[in-house]
Formats: C-alpha cells, structure tokens, sequence
C-alpha cells in the first residue's frame, strides 16, 4: 500500500504535467491559425506569444518608448499584442489627428471590455457608444450646465472647496504627509456638490467609501490579471445579467433606473479620479523641482496687482502665464492618460480635440485644476521629506494596461 500512493501520485502529476503541455500546445496551434487567417487585415507588427503576446518585448514602465521605438520600424499604424488583445497602434501627430479628429465617427467608439461590459450592460457614459453614448452625454451636459458647471456658482464651489483642503493640510503642521487622500477628498466633493446637491466633511464613511469604490473600479479597468483571467464576468456570476436585465425594458426610454445610475457614476468617477492624478503630479513635480515652485510662487504672492494674499479666481489666469504653463507642462510631462497624447517633448505641439470623446466636465476641470494648484502654492512650499532626494520622487507606474498613470505615494514637506 506504501508503494502504491507514491506512484499513485506520480502519475497524477505527470497526467496534470501532460494536459497542461497540450493545453498550451492547443492554444499556440489555435493562435497560430488565428494569426494566419488574420494576415493582411491587420497592420503588421510583432509576432505574438500564445498569451503572453508581445508583452516580454516591451518595456512596461515606459511603455511609450517601446511602441515609439515600434513606430521606427513598422510606421505610424501597427499592431501589437497586449497578452491576448490584439491592439493597432497609431503613432504621430498626423495619423492620430486622421483617426480621432478627421475620421471622428469612424474611430470614436472606445473598446469596452468584457468584464466592463458585463457590469454596465453598455449603459452610462464612460464605458458606453453609439445611441446610449450620445444620449447620456447630452443629458450629463445639459444638466451639469444647469447645476451651474462653467458658470460663477462651480467658482464658488471650488473656492469654498480650497480653504477646506488647506485647513486640512495645515492639520499636519509641517509633517511629512501623502498628499493623495485629502486631495482626492477635496476633489470629489466638487462634483459630490454637483451631481448629488452637498458637500460631504473628510471624515464622513460614505465619502470614503464612494472614493474607494471609484480608485477600485479605475484600478480593476487598468488590471492585466482581471483583463485576462476574468474576461467575461458572467462566468463568476451568472446571477448578475439577468438581475440586471429584468430592471431594463429594452423597448423602452434610455432614461431608466439601471443607465441613470451608470451615469452618475461614470460622473463622479471621471471628476475624481484624473483630477486628482494630475494635482498629485503636479504637487510632486513642485517638490522635485524646487526652483519652478519658487518662480511659480512668487508670480503669485509678489505681484499684489494680480493675486498677492487673495484668494485667487479663474479671472486671475490670463495674468498668470508662467503658472499657465506649468499646469499645462504638468499634463504634458506627466502624460496623465498613458499611450494616446503624442509625445513630441521638443517641438511645439497645437492641442488636438478630441471630437466625439471630449470630456463632458472639461471647463470644470480646468477650473479646478487651476483654482487648487494656485491657492496651494499661494500657502503651502512643497517639498521632499528628509532623506529622500528629488530623483526619486518620479518613479514610473510600471502598469501598461492603467488608465491613468498614478504618481507612486510621496510624503511630502509642506
């Protein structure tokens, strides 16, 4: 009986050693017909892993070089295998302004993902296209105007907003602290007044929760693991589909329960998430340089004819050039969104509109952006916490598959 467990388990292990070896070998022979039967649809471009695809030949913390380096030697439209998805790549100025700007209803629609899908059944704004994308959009506009996005009262709202957040950076009194939770709570409180009426204190549960839920669902959108292990939700969860689509009548109004509160969501989330990525950055990018902190600074506190101690207002931009263009230089530099802005770091570049896809909450957010990042460095001097020094306060988020690229967690100075 001893000899026989032993040999007992060595043949499960060789049997489970032997499927595995032809379930891979299946898959390779599977992709390899696959990429036959898809020769001269594509773009060229590498030739792919089963599963891994093109992954172990590029170089995930900058991502960008590796496809730019592509772009040299396959041209400005090729195709490269992200795991198993299958991704065509457009680089340079004028192939992408032909795609989105020229060709806007051709290549406007955005890829949603399985488990995406899975989730908002197409509906909302952010993960949604066609009929339900352009009606939802309309709506989300019309009404963020009503509640006064664009006008003196989203002003107002972000002033008031600022002297909390500096009341709570002054809580630390000069210790070194992570600059990302109070400024993602400050941040979504502008668009929680918006969208649901109020403001919320930074202590509040529901608060932190809805911001977790909305860093955890970006953070699930951009997981390789989730994108290839999980595809299709459905097969976790196969109560989920039909919950859901019992809340919808398909014949009826897109202005029901189940897209209404899609959209919401999609709201606070695209108000909160990369708002708050781009303050970060641009608050670690002070830090690491202290010199444009200081230039910046004092445009701000010595020129009383423009802001000196005065809260500063969306009016005061046009006086403030060289702040003007650090925030912009942030966005740039930082390339908040990876892999779709191009990058032409030593050339002057005119901003490409995106038509179709064009952020609903723009004017809000460059409002927010400049009214935050100027009362900031009218109060606060942002520097490294000891023993840290400023080249290493912009280590690259190694994640291709984000979709909006973090800066790593800093202590910060102020």
């Amino acid at each position: 009986m001893a000899l026989v467990q032993p040999l007992f388990m060595h043949v499960s292990i060789t049997g489970a050693l032997f499927a595995t070896v032809l379930l891979f070998l299946v898959i390779y022979l599977f992709s390899i017909s696959s990429s036959s039967q898809d020769v001269g649809k594509y773009p060229p471009g590498l030739k792919p892993l089963p599963l891994l695809g093109n992954l172990h030949m590029l170089n995930l913390k900058k991502t960008y070089m590796s496809l730019w380096e592509l772009s040299k030697q396959y041209g400005s439209v090729f195709t490269v295998h992200f795991g198993p998805k299958k991704v065509v790549i457009l680089s340079g100025y004028k192939a992408v302004k032909q795609a989105l700007v020229n060709l806007s209803e051709e290549f406007g629609d955005r890829d949603i993902t399985p488990i995406i899908h899975d989730f908002n059944q197409g509906f909302g704004i952010s993960f949604s296209n066609g009929e339900n994308w352009r009606e939802m959009r309309r709506f989300a506009l019309a009404n963020l105007r009503d509640f006064g996005m664009g006008k003196k009262r989203s002003e107002q709202i972000i002033t008031e907003e600022t002297q909390y957040l500096k009341e709570e950076f002054e809580e630390f009194e000069g210790k070194p602290f992570d600059t990302a939770q109070p400024v993602n709570l400050a941040v979504s409180n502008i668009i929680s007044t918006i969208v649901y009426g109020s403001r919320f204190e930074y202590n509040n549960t529901e608060l932190h929760h809805m911001v977790r839920r909305a860093y955890t669902t970006m953070e699930m959108i951009g997981s390789a693991s989730v994108q290839v292990g999980y595809p299709d939700i459905s097969v976790c969860s196969p109560q989920l589909i039909p919950k859901l689509s019992k809340c919808v009548n398909e014949s009826a109004t897109l202005f029901h329960s189940v897209n209404l509160h899609c959209t919401i969501n999609n709201l606070f989330a695209a108000g909160t998430d990369t708002m708050t990525t781009t303050l970060c950055w641009g608050l670690l990018l002070m830090a690491k340089y202290p010199e444009i902190q200081g230039t910046t600074a004092n445009g701000i506190l010595l020129c009383d004819r423009v802001i000196g101690r005065r809260q500063p207002v969306v009016e005061n931009r046009k006086n403030l050039p060289y702040t003007d263009a650090v925030i912009h230089e942030t966005q740039r530099f930082a390339n908040i969104v990876c892999v779709v802005l191009c990058r032409v770091p030593v050339s002057f570049v005119p901003r490409l509109t995106l038509r179709r896809r064009v952020c609903p909450g723009e004017s809000l957010a460059r409002m927010e952006l400049f009214l935050f990042f100027t009362s900031l460095l009218q109060h606060f001097r942002f520097t490294p916490p000891p023993g840290v020094s400023g080249d290493e306060l912009d280590r690259i988020n190694i994640n291709p598959f984000a979709i909006n690229k973090k800066p790593p967690p800093q202590y910060f100075n102020h």
